[in-house]
C-alpha cells in the first residue's frame, strides 16, 4: 500500500490498496479530515466538494473529528477548579487544527496526530497527543483513537467522528440496531426513534444508545453500512442535511454535555494512554 500526494479535485493525501482499489483520501491540514473512503469500487463517503474548495464555509462531508467534546457544551464553558471555566465551542477544536499524517508500519493504514499548541492551552488548558488511526482491511475501515494525557491533572475528554455516509438518496433507508427510544437533538428530549425516522427527508438529529451494532440500509443502492461499536466509544448519533444525500451516522463516547453532566464524561490520568476502537463494514444488501 501506498501514501501519496494527489492534487486534484483538491489537494490531498490517497493511501491506497493497488490488489483491492480501497483508498483512503485525506487533508491532514483540515483538521485531520478524512474526505474519502473508497471501498470495492464505491464511495462509501459523501464530500460537497464546491464547498470544501472555500476555506470560508464549514465543511460539509468527510469525517471530522470531534474533541475534546462532542456537541456543544452551555455557554460554550467547561467549569474547571478553583472557579476557572475553558472555553470550547461545539464540538471542540480538533476539526479546525492542521495535524500531522503518516503512514503506519504495517503498511494497512495511514495515522494523523495533533498535539496540544498554545492556543488550545489557552481554551483548554490540558497538554495532550491524540492519535487516530485508520486501517483498511477487506469491506472494513478500523478505526483507532489514542488521546495521551502529557499534563499533571487527569484530562477530561469526549471523542466522536462525524462521517457523512453517502446515500443513493433519503428516500427508501432503513436502520438496523436502534432502540426504541432516543434525544431528540433539537427539542432535547427523549422520543420514539421510528417517529424520528419518518422525518428523514427533512432533517433529524438524534442520540441513540444501541446494544451492538448499527447498520444504515440503502436498497437503492444494494448496499449495507455498518457501525460497530465497543464501550466506551458506544454512542450512535444520526443526522441529516436535505436534501444532501447523506446520513452522518456517528460514534460518540458521550452524550452533549458529558464533560459538564459526567454521563460518559472520560479522564485519562497524567502521563498515561487510553485508546477507543470502532469500525465500518460495507456489505451487499440481501434481497
Amino acid at each position: 500500500m501506498s501514501l501519496q500526494p494527489c492534487s486534484s479535485p483538491y489537494p490531498h493525501w490517497l493511501f491506497e490498496d493497488p490488489a483491492s482499489g480501497d483508498a483512503l483520501q485525506l487533508v491532514p491540514e483540515r483538521g485531520g479530515l478524512l474526505t474519502g473512503w473508497r471501498c470495492g469500487g464505491q464511495d462509501v463517503l459523501y464530500l460537497d466538494v464546491e464547498r470544501f474548495l472555500d476555506p470560508a464555509l464549514s465543511i460539509r462531508g468527510g469525517a471530522p473529528v470531534l474533541f475534546p467534546i462532542c456537541g456543544p457544551l452551555p455557554d460554550d464553558r467547561l467549569p474547571l477548579a478553583n472557579g476557572r471555566s475553558a472555553t470550547l465551542k461545539q464540538h471542540g477544536f480538533a476539526r479546525t487544527l492542521p495535524w500531522t499524517l503518516e503512514a503506519l508500519a504495517e503498511g494497512d493504514g495511514v495515522a494523523l496526530v495533533l498535539q496540544d499548541t498554545p492556543a488550545t492551552l489557552a481554551d483548554f488548558p490540558f497538554p495532550f497527543v491524540l492519535r487516530l488511526e485508520y486501517r483498511l482491511a477487506p469491506q472494513t475501515l478500523q478505526i483507532t483513537t489514542t488521546v495521551e494525557n502529557r499534563g499533571t491533572q487527569p484530562l477530561p475528554f469526549s471523542f466522536g467522528l462525524h462521517p457523512y455516509l453517502a446515500v443513493s438518496g433519503l428516500e427508501g433507508l432503513s436502520f438496523d440496531g436502534l432502540p426504541d427510544r432516543c434525544l431528540d437533538h433539537r427539542q432535547m428530549a427523549e422520543t420514539d426513534t421510528a417517529g424520528q425516522l419518518a422525518q428523514l427527508t427533512t432533517g433529524i438529529d438524534l442520540l441513540v444508545r444501541p446494544e451492538g451494532a448499527v447498520s444504515l440500509c440503502d436498497p437503492a443502492a444494494g448496499r449495507r453500512i455498518t457501525m460497530e461499536l465497543e464501550a466506551p466509544w458506544n454512542l450512535a448519533v444520526l443526522w441529516t442535511d436535505p436534501p444532501r444525500p447523506m446520513v452522518c451516522v456517528e460514534p460518540w463516547t458521550g452524550p452533549r454535555g458529558s464533560l459538564v453532566s459526567g454521563d460518559g464524561r472520560l479522564e485519562v490520568e497524567p502521563g498515561e494512554r487510553r485508546s477507543l476502537q470502532c469500525r465500518y463494514t460495507v456489505a451487499p444488501l440481501a434481497g
